[in-house]
């Protein structure tokens, strides 16, 4: 039963990772003054500052196939942890795409934020909610625009055979 809970609480980390990796910087960073506008955040340290570095994309042939290495995409990423009087504060980490040191920084903080239970569901409603419905709407609108150039291929049967 405890697998089955830890797992459940890497996944709902996993999910909130990806929302702040993928937000847009204006926006995350309007979610994050905003929150800051509510009440003071935590202090915290940087474990890790920013820093920007490359990372290697891996693809795979047809989507199934062998893997082969498709290129580097520039990665920055940041380690935080809230300075809460205790000996062991809550740490937060995040990568981003790019060269967003800002951007790494905010969502490392939101990360530790959300881990701890008198934060979350305050982070939750200001900032993960907006972004994650940000994303699905640029989302949308991706496949609306590639919809476009869809071909509809058919065969006509000759009657011949």
């Amino acid at each position: 039963m405890q697998d089955t809970t830890i797992a459940d609480a890497n996944a709902a980390r996993a999910a909130w990772l990806r929302i702040l990796a993928l937000a847009q910087p204006d926006a995350l960073d309007a979610a994050y003054a905003q929150l800051s506008g509510q009440g003071a955040l935590p202090a915290y340290r940087l474990l890790r500052k920013p820093e920007a570095g490359m990372a290697m994309v891996r693809g795979r042939a047809g989507g199934t196939g062998a893997q082969f290495n498709l290129g580097e995409v520039s990665v920055t990423r940041c380690a935080i942890v809230l300075e809460d009087g205790s000996s062991a504060g809550t740490a937060g980490v995040a990568y981003v795409q790019g060269r967003g040191t800002r951007h790494a920084e905010q969502a490392a903080v939101l990360d530790a934020l959300l881990q701890r239970a008198d934060w979350h569901q305050r982070v939750h409603d200001a900032v993960l909610v907006p972004l994650a419905q940000a994303h699905a709407a640029r989302a949308a609108n991706r496949a609306r625009v590639a919809a476009q150039t869809r071909v509809e291929f058919f065969t006509m049967v000759r009657g011949e055979d």
